[in-house]
């Protein structure tokens, strides 16, 4: 069973969302699912459809909330150190172009968000940056181009 880097908040998340649809969104579809058979013939009952496709919904991310919290490897990145780019760690990057300097954090692929800087350890840019150190420059594909990088820093908090 292959295990599923995440840090603590991004396992919080997935415990909360978890918890919510089974406490919240589920008995409310179970409730409208009974409301809609009250009036009549299914075949032409479109409220009735409409519930079942949320509740088939609800339960297929239920099942997979569940297997990624079984999965879950959770790595605090305040206890990790080094020099070398590893998951949890927060990279700054030299655009070697624009001499642009941009931070990231290498968080599992669920709580990536890239408007937040949490870049997913799935992500063309983060397995570039993975088992390198300060200094060291990596490549990345991206659609505009090829983008050349400089580790500037890495830090783990």
């Amino acid at each position: 069973m292959e295990k599923v880097p995440m840090t603590a908040a991004g396992f919080n998340r997935l415990q909360e969302e978890l918890k919510h649809l089974k406490i919240t969104e589920r008995p409310a579809v179970i409730k409208a699912i009974a409301e809609a058979r009250e009036h009549g013939d299914l075949s032409e009952n479109a409220e009735y459809h409409a519930a079942r496709e949320r509740q088939s919904f609800i339960e297929g991310r239920v099942l997979e909330l569940e297997d990624k919290i079984s999965r879950a490897e959770v790595i605090d990145p305040a206890k990790l150190s080094g020099d070398t780019v590893k998951f949890g760690a927060t990279v700054t990057l030299a655009d070697q172009d624009t001499d642009e300097e941009t931070t990231y954090q290498i968080v599992g692929q669920d709580e990536s968000d890239i408007k937040l800087r949490l870049l997913s350890i799935q992500a063309p840019l983060a397995r570039a940056l993975i088992n390198k150190s300060v200094g060291d420059s990596v490549e990345v594909s991206t659609p505009g181009g090829s983008k050349l990088y400089e580790i500037v820093s890495v830090e783990f908090r």
